[in-house]
C-alpha cells in the first residue's frame, strides 16, 4: 500500500514512520511518499528517515520505501492513505496569528481563538484544491487530517470528499494514556466518554473494565495534582466541573490569566519555533545517518518540554521537568493513525477519539458538522458510537464556536469579507465587534495569504 504524507518535511513525518516500521500486518504500507513545497525540509526529513530504517529493522519486513517529491499530483497518485499536516504561511503566518491578537490584548494562539480563524481562512482553500486533487488521482484514499485547525479543515474537505476524510488530534488519546498511568491501569482496558470539537472538549467518565475511575482520580489529590491537567486548570475546578477538560479549554475558562501571561513572556510559542526550526533546518542540513536522527531527537525533546509552558508558569519555550524526551505527539498523531489505517485496510477494528461527521450523535449541532467524540473504525469505515448528550455549558459553548467555524469556512470558500469578519466578532474569546472587525483588518493586512482569500469577494 501507499502512504502519501503532504508535509512530509514536518517533524512529525519519524513518528508515523517509526509506527510504520513497528507493523507486522500484512497488508501493510510499503511506500511512503513525502511531499513538501521545501526540498530542503524534504532531504533532512528523508535522512531521518533513513536512519530510522537502519536503527528499526526488527523482522518485520522490509521497511517502507520513502520517496520525496515537491510535486504535489505525483505524491497523491494512486495513494491509499493520504496524512495532510501542512502549514500554509510557515511559521511567519503563526507568528502573525499571534501578534496581530496580542496587540489587541486579545488571545494569541495558534488554533483558539482568532488567531485559529486566521489560521484557518488561509489553509481552507489549500486543503479544498488538495481534496479535489485526492478525489481525481487516489478516489479510494482515505485522509487522514492532522492540519490545524483540525475540526473546521476536515469538516471543510468533508464538502468534496464526504466521510473518507477524518480529523486526528492527539490531546483527547493523550489525555486517556496519561490518565490510566497515573491510575497504574492497563491503557488498552480503558475507554474515555468524551464529548466535543476539536481542542474544545470534556472527557466525562474513563471506565475501566466497565467501571468509572474517574471519580477516585478528582478525589486523589496527588494522582489529580501529577496530572497535566491539574497542573493547568488547578485541582478545585476539575472538581468543580465534575469532568476533565481539553487543555486548551484553559484558554476559555482562564481567559484573562492565559493573555497576560502571553503578553508577559518575552516570545511566543510561534516565535520560539521559528528560531528553533530555522537552527534545526541549517544544522540538518550538513547532517546524515545517525547524527541526522539525534538532531532530531534532541529537537522534538526540546519542544515536548516546553509545551504550553506559559500556562504553567514559566516562560515561553522554557523546557520543563518530566516533559523532556515525552513528545505529545509521539503515539498521539501516529499511533492513532497507524490505527485507523489498520481498521480500514485489515479490518482490525478499533475504538479511538476523531473528528468526524457528527450525523445524529450530538443533538444541538447540524448532522453535516464536525465533531470529537469516540467512534469504532472498521473496514466499513468511521461509526460515530452514541453517547449521553453533553450538558448545558458544554452545548452551548459548542454551539456557539461550530457558528464561527461554519461563518470561517464560508469566508474561505466565498471570499466574503463579511462572513469573516462575523466570525471574528461572534468568538467567544473576542470581547467586542469593533475588536473583531480590527482583528480582520490586521490579518488581511499581515499575512499575504488571508489578504489574497478575499481578493474579488465581498
Amino acid at each position: 500500500m501507499k502512504l502519501a504524507i503532504l508535509g512530509g518535511g514536518g517533524f512529525r513525518v519519524p513518528y508515523v514512520y517509526q509506527a510504520l516500521l513497528r507493523d507486522h500486518g500484512s497488508p501493510r504500507i510499503e511506500e511512503v511518499w513525502l511531499q513538501d513545497s521545501d526540498a530542503g525540509r524534504l532531504d533532512g526529513m528523508a535522512a531521518v528517515l533513513a536512519a530510522l530504517a537502519d536503527e528499526g529493522a526488527d523482522g518485520a519486513g522490509p521497511a517502507p520505501k520513502v520517496f520525496t517529491s515537491t510535486d504535489l499530483d505525483r505524491a497523491l497518485e494512486g495513494a491509499d492513505f493520504v496524512f495532510a499536516a501542512i502549514r500554509v504561511g510557515g511559521l511567519a503566518g503563526r507568528v502573525c496569528d499571534e501578534r496581530v491578537a496580542l496587540d489587541l490584548d486579545v488571545l494569541g494562539q495558534e488554533t483558539t481563538g482568532p488567531g485559529g480563524l486566521a489560521y484557518g481562512l488561509r489553509t481552507i482553500p489549500v486543503m479544498l484544491d488538495i481534496a479535489r486533487r485526492v478525489k481525481a488521482l487516489a478516489p479510494d484514499a482515505y485522509v487522514i487530517n492532522f492540519t490545524n485547525p483540525a475540526g473546521m479543515i476536515t469538516e471543510a474537505m468533508q464538502s468534496v470528499l464526504g466521510d473518507r476524510v477524518l480529523g486526528i488530534c492527539d490531546t483527547p488519546s493523550g489525555l486517556g494514556t496519561r490518565v490510566a498511568a497515573a491510575l497504574g491501569l492497563d491503557p488498552s482496558r480503558v475507554q474515555m466518554d468524551y464529548v466535543g470539537l476539536n481542542h474544545l472538549g470534556w472527557m466525562r467518565r474513563i471506565l475501566y473494565d466497565g467501571v468509572d475511575v474517574l471519580p477516585r482520580l478528582l478525589a486523589d489529590d496527588a494522582l489529580l495534582g501529577s496530572l497535566e491537567e491539574g497542573v493547568v486548570f488547578g485541582r478545585d475546578w476539575l472538581r468543580d466541573l465534575g469532568v476533565i477538560p481539553n487543555e486548551y479549554l484553559y484558554y476559555y475558562y482562564f481567559n484573562r490569566e492565559a493573555v497576560r501571561a502571553t503578553l508577559d513572556a518575552p516570545q511566543t510559542r510561534g516565535e520560539f519555533l521559528a528560531k528553533q526550526q530555522a537552527a534545526f533546518y541549517e544544522r540538518i542540513a550538513a547532517a546524515s545517518g545517525g547524527a541526522a536522527m539525534d538532531l532530531w531527537r534532541e529537537t522534538v525533546a526540546s519542544r515536548s518540554a516546553s509545551y504550553m509552558a506559559e500556562m504553567k508558569g514559566a516562560d515561553t519555550g522554557t523546557e520543563l521537568a518530566g516533559h523532556a524526551g515525552v513528545d505529545p505527539v509521539d503515539e498521539g498523531y501516529a499511533g492513532v493513525a497507524l490505527s485507523v489505517m489498520a481498521a480500514i485496510s485489515r479490518n482490525e477494528p478499533a475504538t479511538m477519539i476523531l473528528n468526524v461527521r457528527n450525523g445524529t450523535t450530538v443533538t444541538a449541532l447540524p448532522e453535516d458538522a464536525v465533531v470529537e467524540v469516540p467512534v469504532l473504525v472498521d473496514a466499513g469505515g468511521v461509526h460515530p458510537l452514541t453517547l449521553a448528550q453533553p450538558d448545558l455549558h458544554q452545548a452551548g459553548l459548542m454551539q456557539q464556536v461550530k457558528a464561527v467555524e461554519r461563518l470561517t469556512i464560508s469566508a474561505a470558500r466565498t471570499g466574503s469579507r463579511t462572513e469573516a469578519a462575523k466570525a471574528f466578532a461572534l468568538h467567544p474569546l473576542v470581547d467586542s465587534v469593533s475588536v473583531g472587525r480590527r482583528l480582520l483588518d490586521g490579518y488581511a493586512a499581515r499575512i499575504p495569504e488571508v489578504a489574497a482569500v478575499f481578493a474579488g469577494g465581498t
